[in-house]
């Protein structure tokens, strides 16, 4: 368990309640950070498609496996972006798979990760767990 980061803004919060709400909350995100919905140059490397990803593998977890109702807050501090994803699964933490077979996933945190500057999770409250992950632009 980590803390939630402290010293960023909240640009935005968005709810989530179905796995097919995703693609709007890829496309929010994008928007926000480079004033485009959609990837301009899908050949190059850009920063804001780590925290993309990032989010898309947070909020899909929390539908999952976590407790409605589930939401997604974009913040800023700087260069840093924070994504956070809550959901009401307070006991069910977010665990990275072990022994398993590739084929068969959950490795989607091990991705947060590798993507992230600095990731975790923690409770807020009684029935709150948010998991959150930092992006540096570059």
């Amino acid at each position: 368990m980590a803390r939630l980061p402290s010293g960023f803004a909240e640009l935005w919060c968005q709810e989530l309640t179905s796995l097919s709400q995703l693609a709007k909350l890829r496309s929010r995100l994008r928007a926000t950070m480079t004033g485009s919905a959609t990837v301009e140059r899908p050949t190059e490397e850009h920063w804001s498609e780590r925290l993309v990803l990032i989010a898309d593998e947070l909020a899909s977890n929390a539908l999952r496996h976590g407790g409605g109702p589930v939401a997604a807050a974009l913040s800023r501090a700087g260069d840093e972006w924070l994504v956070a994803v809550s959901d009401s699964a307070p006991g069910v933490p977010p665990t990275p798979a072990q022994g398993r077979d590739p084929g068969k996933g959950g490795f989607g945190l091990y991705l947060v990760a590798d993507l992230s500057v600095r990731h975790g999770w923690t409770t807020v409250g009684r029935g709150q767990k948010t998991a959150w992950a930092v992006v540096a632009a570059d």
